[in-house]
């Protein structure tokens, strides 16, 4: 089978099919024709992370990708990414649009891919909207005769800078911000702006499922689409709580026996990859971490993890952090002595600037946090340390730890060295002017400041 596998960046859960008040009509039919995923998880909030987990069915640190691609971070077997494994079984693989697992370490796109099809650059919306119409016309010209396909069409929507919103279409004074931002006009108008960046992304979206459905690969195709993690937003992205770790995952084939169904079991992006191999007739590689979609979608089980863990050790600043959600129980522990909050993580934005107003940046952190998702769904109350919930602790402390010993993850030997010429943050950077070149020491992150602005590409 076809595999046309859709990503965005930013957008979370935060599209209508989740029940928020956006103009994704498109991604709304797509899921009420196809499976929902209400529990979906990116293990790694942070953009190359994520998409290099998903990519190699491994986690982010087992797989290399500790930071971000395009700051010194690369892939360490590029091998086993997900499009370079299914040409070894005969796919073509093509690229549209945004990827970011790849960094300049690994060479060349070609150990994956068999083909770009990205159009020129032209501003970031105006690409999206361009590669929509590219993969339509792929889609279109493909042929039943021809190889089976993987094709990744990555938006840059909806990243920052959003667009201006048309006050006419989409009202500031009737939009509200998520739950972990105050509800400011500032912060309503930057959600009015990612309104109107969402519908962009809506729209190419709808533009190349219709032309999937015109073309002679309906038949025979997996549409999968996706997100990398949680908003541009403080306690979003870049955080380990579910608005950080939270994603949209919507599927959908021929013969889909969860066809308009909604799935609440936990499920991972990890799980995507040996989904792919079940439905293409694959053996799927031994060390995979996530499983089959497959029984739950068939109604052979209604739970597939108990567990599901998660990690970020760079993003613009070092913040070694890890964590493991059960079904009840959630647990982030940080891996550093320095308990402040790397500000640099959290994209530029109009919340950001009023938490920094109000002293955000010098609340300490605490090194544990333990929540119970059920009675506080939106982890604000820390129960570690608390006697009546120390066994519930402990368990958790102990499944992550054994979780990282299985994965050999290179925090469990203290401070991870950035890489030679990656280019880092310090805990204090803010903004600067430009960036300034990375410091020649790997273990040295005092030198290196960078436009906390421009994480991306």
């Amino acid at each position: 089978m076809n595999i046309l596998y859709i990503h965005t960046h930013d957008t979370g859960r935060y599209v209508s099919p989740y029940g928020h008040k956006m103009p994704t009509p498109n991604l709304q039919k797509f899921a009420e024709g196809g499976t929902l995923f209400r529990q979906a998880f990116t293990t790694a909030p942070t953009c190359s992370p994520s998409r290099a987990a998903m990519m190699t069915g491994r986690s982010a640190h087992q797989s290399g990708m500790l930071g971000l691609a395009h700051r010194g971070f690369a892939l360490s077997d590029p091998a086993r990414h997900l499009p370079a494994f299914l040409r070894r079984h005969g796919y073509d693989a093509f690229l549209c649009g945004i990827e970011h697992e790849f960094g300049s370490a690994t060479g060349t796109l070609h150990q994956a891919y068999t083909e770009m099809i990205s159009a020129n650059f032209s501003g970031h919306f105006q690409w999206d909207q361009d590669n929509a119409n590219n993969v339509a016309k792929f889609l279109l010209s493909r042929n039943k005769s021809d190889a089976p396909f993987f094709l990744s069409f990555g938006l840059f929507s909806t990243h920052r800078e959003f667009v201006d919103a048309d006050p006419a279409e989409f009202d500031p004074d009737y939009i509200m911000p998520p739950s972990p931002i105050p509800d400011t006009p500032g912060t309503r108008q930057d959600m009015a702006n990612y309104a109107a960046t969402v519908k962009i992304t809506d729209d190419c979206v709808g533009k190349v499922l219709d032309a999937l459905r015109a073309s002679h690969c309906a038949d025979d195709t997996i549409v999968v689409f996706s997100t990398d993690h949680g908003l541009p937003l403080p306690g979003m992205k870049c955080s380990l709580t579910d608005a950080g770790t939270g994603i949209s995952l919507i599927m959908d084939w021929p013969g889909n026996p969860a066809k308009g169904k909604v799935m609440d079991a936990m499920v991972s992006h990890l799980d995507l990859f040996p989904t792919f191999c079940a439905l293409a007739g694959i053996a799927p590689p031994d060390d995979l971490q996530g499983k089959s979609l497959l029984p739950l979608m068939n109604g052979e089980t209604d739970t597939l993890h108990d567990e599901i863990f998660g990690e970020v050790t760079f993003h613009a600043a070092y913040e070694p952090k890890r964590s493991i959600r059960t079904n009840r129980y959630k647990l982030i522990k940080l891996f550093d002595d320095d308990s402040r909050r790397p500000v640099a993580n959290c994209d530029n934005s109009p919340a950001r600037r009023l938490l920094l107003e109000a002293g955000w940046q010098n609340r300490l952190r605490p090194r544990v946090r333990v929540y119970d998702l059920i009675l506080d769904p939106n982890e604000q109350d820390n129960l570690a340390g608390r006697l009546e919930f120390s066994e519930v602790q402990d368990d958790l402390e102990i499944r992550l730890h054994d979780w990282m010993m299985r994965t050999e993850d290179p925090l469990l030997h203290g401070r991870v060295p950035r890489p030679q010429g990656s280019i880092v943050c310090t805990r204090d950077a803010l903004d600067t002017d430009a960036p300034l070149e990375p410091a020649d020491d790997p273990g040295d992150f005092s030198s290196a400041l960078v436009e906390a602005a421009d994480f991306h590409h």
